[in-house]
């Protein structure tokens, strides 16, 4: 207990000296606290922008190799819905976002604008072909985002197969109410449209939905083409009558790989599986290097700057604590003298430069978390102007809203939200305790060599 009473008096005792090496220490502390809030943001923020985009697979065509082989007067590769749901039950697959969209018609149910323009799908004159006046669709994603909802007290959302959503438009043209039944064609056509096959849907209407979006999202204006004639229901009840090798609608699906390392795995099965082989899998590491990279750049030059700092200061704060040490050798030679060990000389000095660090700890941690987010702001304002100014859109970030990811619509990340969490402070306080102990015990090894009487005489 005297030694670390004697301790304490000893760091009120020696102020100036005190003061300096506090100095050194608390700038040191602060200037860690700042990087490693900093680097430990940006590497949460990599380590999600990587699984992110290394687990979103996308299936497009090698346009080079296709024209090479001379089969660009074939068409285009496409998948089958068939191998579209072979592949979303892979086992390296965590999950899948499956757009689809086929047009039906009724001879009972008239859509909105009907008659304003005309669409045809696909093409022949087989007696299975028939024209879409409206679509069939899976899509529910306006409903997250509010833009589309159940009206109040027009029933519920789909919950089971054959069960379907209209729009208050929809259903106004064509005097519908919740519990009625609809009859809804579609025609299907083999791989090379040669040869078609009428469908039809037997769906329930369970609710009507209200809908904010924009009735058109192109130029063309018909009634195939207005959202307000949309019919929402499961994608297991439109897939239902549809034969393996059979299209005739649109399918689009984002694979989401369970790791970003079994792109390879998940390209084999699929490979294996009928994938052309005109068709690339593929995950966005363009994307990904771009958005990434002005995080990446500010990650950096913190760590960087940490490693300078911690070794400069290391060694400054080791110069003045063995300048400190030496003027005290008589004092330590007098407490040798006595009879007090070495260790304990040692302890009561090494507990000397804890005090004077554990104070500098809390007041650098305050400041550094309170300049931690302007400093973040300036260094990655330089950082995104700098990769813009390379050609690539920086900071630019995928919405995580599904929607979105199929829209292709990005946002800009033009901020960091910094902040101190508990393993921050753990490292923070990891880091202050080994610099201290260090710095003291670098010093307290020379004094210690020294025998009492040497001491005692040199200071004669």
């Amino acid at each position: 207990m005297y030694i670390f009473q004697n301790a304490l008096k000893n760091v009120v005792r020696n102020k100036g000296r005190n003061i300096l090496i506090a100095a050194i220490i608390f700038a040191i502390i602060a200037t860690t606290v700042v990087t490693l809030i900093i680097n430990n943001t940006t590497s949460g923020i990599i380590d999600d922008y990587k699984t992110r985009f290394g687990s979103q697979v996308s299936i497009s065509v090698d346009f080079d190799k296709w024209k090479a082989s001379g089969s660009a007067s074939s068409g285009l590769p496409q998948i089958t819905p068939g191998q579209s749901l072979s592949f979303a039950n892979s086992e390296y697959i965590r999950e899948y976002i499956m757009q689809i969209m086929i047009g039906v018609t009724s001879d009972e149910l008239r859509g909105k604008d009907e008659g304003s323009s005309g669409m045809v799908v696909g093409g022949g004159n087989d007696d299975g072909f028939v024209m879409s006046k409206f679509y069939v669709t899976n899509v529910f994603f306006d409903f997250d985002e509010g833009f589309r909802g159940i009206a109040d007290g027009n029933g519920r959302m789909v919950e089971n197969d054959n069960e379907c959503l209209v729009s208050e438009e929809f259903a106004s043209i064509n005097n519908l109410s919740v519990g009625d039944s609809i009859t809804l064609t579609a025609s299907l056509h083999n791989a090379d449209a040669t040869e078609f096959r009428r469908i039809s849907y037997d769906l329930t209407v369970v609710g009507i939905y209200y809908d904010l979006t924009d009735e058109y999202s192109g130029m063309v204006q018909m009634s195939a083409a207005n959202r307000r004639n949309q019919i929402l229901t499961t994608t297991d009840t439109i897939f239902a009558p549809v034969g393996e090798d059979e299209s005739g609608f649109s399918v689009t699906t984002t694979y989401f790989l369970k790791n970003p390392s079994m792109i390879g795995d998940f390209e084999t099965e699929v490979r294996e599986k009928g994938l052309s082989d005109f068709l690339n899998v593929t995950t966005d590491e363009k994307g990904y290097n771009s958005i990434v990279a002005p995080v990446e750049g500010l990650k950096s030059i913190s760590l960087t700057f940490m490693v300078i700092v911690l070794i400069l200061g290391a060694i400054i704060l080791i110069l003045l604590s063995t300048i400190a040490i030496r003027e005290r050798k008589y004092e330590i030679g007098v407490l040798r003298a006595m009879g007090m060990k070495k260790g304990k000389v040692a302890l009561g000095l090494w507990f000397e430069m804890i005090v004077i660090t554990g104070v500098c700890l809390c007041i650098g941690l305050v400041i550094g978390t309170l300049i931690a987010q302007p400093v973040s702001d300036m260094l990655l304002a330089g950082q995104i102007e700098a990769a813009t100014s390379g050609g690539f859109p920086a900071g630019a970030i995928p919405s995580t809203d599904a929607s979105s990811l199929l829209a292709g619509s990005l946002s800009t990340l033009d901020e960091l939200d910094v902040s101190l969490n508990l393993n921050t402070i753990l490292e923070i306080i990891g880091i202050a305790l080994l610099l201290a102990s260090v710095a003291g015990m670098a010093a307290i090894s020379k004094i210690t060599k020294y025998e009492p009487i040497k001491i005692l005489m040199e200071r004669n």
